[in-house]
């Protein structure tokens, strides 16, 4: 365990933060505790993030510059932090969502992590693991600070209809989960069209994938395997793979008849249930 007066700030972005956080507590004259009241957390949580041994949320980000007046530094800095707490397999792929103007993504089995809520993704990242289990959660919400953005990309999901029966968790998560899907209904710049059983053998067969292109570069193609990610710029495994997402759309049901399944797969299959 790191000890407060030996917590390097250039040795990770986490501990960069936990140092900057520290310097700003103690200029106010404030301990831990005292900064926790003020922004309704732990004196012990802050302790636990000043000796990088708990990773940051943007929530508290915020409350913490709010309270100490930093300027928004804290808020800067977590998003830096986030990323780095990734798998390092992953940093690449996490980089390039968030220089991305538009993102196409076809889903087979679940909803994906930039659409996930907290409690799905818990579910999703905990099914074998169950180590550090809050921080990694926090780590894979960060990569939606994307969609935060002044330019935020334009984001097109493609979910075949097998994720929204696909219990993860409880009822009440995929109650949560759906909602949260139909949230975006209106949101021209977030869409999701269902890929629906009927339509049998389809352009997507061979797995999930997506495509991330950008203002000047060329577009990548990112599929990924159990610990590895496979990002390609190669112009023909592109070309092959926006016609198969081109095919994949035609397919799918309109916008308005996707948000419509949702809802009556939410409402009925995990609705709440009179005994």
């Amino acid at each position: 365990m790191a000890h407060i007066n030996t917590l390097d700030p250039g040795a990770s972005p986490l501990d960069y933060y936990g140092f900057e956080l520290r310097r700003y507590r103690e200029a106010a004259g404030l301990t831990q505790r005292q900064l926790g009241e003020i922004v309704n957390y732990t004196g012990s949580l802050v302790g636990q993030v000043e000796t990088a041994r708990k990773v940051p949320t943007p929530e508290f980000s915020e409350r913490v510059d709010a309270a100490l007046g930093t300027g928004g530094l804290l808020s800067r800095l977590v998003e830096l932090v986030l990323r780095s707490q990734l798998p390092g397999w992953f940093q690449q792929v996490a980089e390039l969502q968030a220089r991305a103007t538009k993102i196409y993504s076809f889903e087979m089995g679940m909803v994906p992590g930039l659409m996930q809520t907290r409690s799905y993704a818990r579910a999703v990242l905990g099914a074998l693991n169950q180590a550090d289990l809050d921080d990694r959660t926090t780590v894979r919400l960060g990569r939606q600070r994307i969609f935060e953005k002044d330019e935020s990309p334009i984001y097109w999901l493609v979910l075949f209809e097998a994720a929204l029966y696909l219990q993860i968790d409880s009822p009440a998560t995929m109650r949560e989960q759906l909602a949260h899907l139909l949230a975006f209904e209106d949101d021209p710049r977030i869409n999701v069209q269902i890929l629906p059983y009927r339509t049998g053998a389809h352009a997507g067969m061979t797995g999930s994938f997506d495509v991330y292109r950008f203002a000047s570069d060329p577009s990548i193609v990112y599929t990924e395997s159990y610990g590895s990610a496979h990002p390609t710029a190669n112009p023909e495994t592109v070309k092959d793979c926006s016609l198969r997402y081109d095919h994949l759309q035609a397919a799918a049901l309109s916008l308005k008849d996707s948000a419509e399944l949702m809802r009556r797969v939410m409402e009925d299959r995990y609705g709440e249930q009179v005994a």
